[in-house]
């Protein structure tokens, strides 16, 4: 069993990728359509173009890592080589320099296009790391779960600290304050980083008879019928997750009326993902990891569906359904990394080829695609509704904003449980694979 020094430890690089993701998928577009000017449609574009460029990425890094042979392993070392440069760029990627429109849309895609490539390049690696710490099937959700409250808890910094310290930071200068928010933010996030290089340990290794190349691990990756499954499962639930992720700021602003409420409202839904993510692995113990997933998939759709009909003026239950759709929803989020895990044993057992990183890279892939789908749909939800920047909405334009946070995203977890009928990783099929293994795996 894996200290659980070292769980923290890698749950600190968690927090540290959380502090930029959130801070993106929660603030990004309003500081580019507020702060920085651009209109939301044409952010939308934005987001999607790169997102998909970056996502292609993604395989070509999982590729890198797992051909990567150091004194430190196969993932660790992307954690020290890279920290410093994903920090400086996420600061960049929120600097905001007196030029043309045009300036600052190239601007934009060239800064945002390197902050997402640096993700992927310390994410994809600080991802896989979560495969090789331990072998033990059980041990995986508890390391994923420590992961995610660590994330999470990234989450509510940002949630809870990003527009105290833009108004403190920036005396009256949003763009000055979102600039030195996140070079706190950055060096905070760049320190955590180290510390999970220093706190853990690879123990999982390919056997050491493989030979692979490129291709050969393309083959092999296709002939895993269980990873595609959770590569549509991940695009579904990101194109809602982020969708609605995005929209609450608006939402919280121009439906319910309440601008002063925006850091209560998002720092109450992380606190409810963090109590989601810790109540994962007891779940896990007690009921089948595939079942609990689509149940945790339905319960969160059917409480987007129910924010729908919140009046503007019942502002405490759209709080409590806000904290409720975060608990549900990131109570399932360690199953899921878990069942990554899971299904690089069964690619493993099915082909005789391990590719940790291709694995953890490709379905990574798809989940940004679903982020670029989300926060892509958002901006152009707004714009086709009419959205004006600080301005009052009008109802056209609140009823869509209201409709997009949710009764889109719950379409989303519909189809993910949907989806995940056909996944038959079951905890019996899991342990036979592992016995079948454990000679080779060490």
């Amino acid at each position: 069993m894996l200290s659980i020094k070292e769980k923290i430890a890698y749950g600190l690089g968690d927090t540290a990728s959380n502090i930029i993701f959130q801070t993106v998928m929660m603030f990004l577009l309003i500081y580019y359509t507020d702060v920085v000017g651009l209109s939301p449609a044409v952010v939308g574009t934005l987001f999607l173009v790169v997102r998909i460029f970056d996502a292609v990425t993604d395989p070509l890094m999982g590729a890198l890592a797992d051909r990567t042979h150091t004194r430190w392993g196969q993932f660790r070392p992307y954690l020290l080589w890279l920290a410093l440069p994903f920090g400086i760029i996420s600061v960049l990627a929120f600097t905001k320099f007196n030029l043309s429109d045009n300036g600052k849309l190239i601007y934009a895609f060239v800064s945002y296009t390197l902050l997402m490539i640096a993700y992927t390049a310390i994410n994809i690696p600080y991802s896989a790391l979560g495969g090789v710490l331990t072998s033990e099937p059980k041990e995986r959700v508890s390391v994923q779960s420590y992961r995610f409250v660590f994330g999470m808890l990234g989450g509510l910094i940002v949630a809870s600290g990003t527009m105290p310290l833009v108004d403190w930071l920036g005396e009256g200068d949003k763009a000055l304050g979102y600039q030195n928010a996140m070079l706190l933010m950055s060096i905070f996030g760049v320190t955590l980083f180290l510390l999970c290089f220093l706190g853990t340990k690879e123990r999982v290794t390919p056997p050491k008879e493989q030979q692979s190349s490129f291709a050969k691990d393309l083959k092999a990756l296709w002939q895993n019928d269980q990873w595609r499954i959770l590569c549509i499962a991940g695009l579904l639930l990101l194109s809602g997750q982020v969708l609605r992720g995005t929209l609450a700021v608006y939402y919280v602003k121009y439906y319910l009326g309440q601008a002063q409420l925006i850091t209560a409202f998002m720092t109450l839904g992380m606190i409810g993902s963090i109590l989601g993510c810790a109540v994962s692995q007891p779940l896990a113990k007690r009921v089948c990891k595939i079942k609990a997933y689509i149940a945790l998939q339905t319960i969160a759709a059917f409480i987007c569906v129910i924010s729908y009909f919140v009046g503007p003026e019942q502002i405490t239950l759209a709080f409590v359904l806000f904290f409720c759709w975060n608990f549900f929803l990131q109570m399932a989020t360690p199953l899921l990394w878990a069942k990554m895990a899971d299904t690089i044993d069964y690619g493993h057992w099915k082909t005789g080829v391990r590719i940790t990183g291709m694995i953890y890279s490709a379905v990574v892939f798809f989940i940004k695609m679903g982020v670029a789908i989300g926060g892509a749909l958002a901006g152009w939800l707004l714009a086709y509704y009419g959205y004006q920047a600080d301005m009052e909405q009008t109802a056209n334009t609140q009823h869509g904003i209201l409709l997009s946070f949710t009764l889109l995203p719950a379409i989303g977890s519909f189809l993910v449980a949907f989806t995940m009928r056909w996944y038959k990783l079951d905890n019996q099929l899991i342990d036979k694979i592992h016995l079948e293994l454990n000679p080779i795996v060490k």
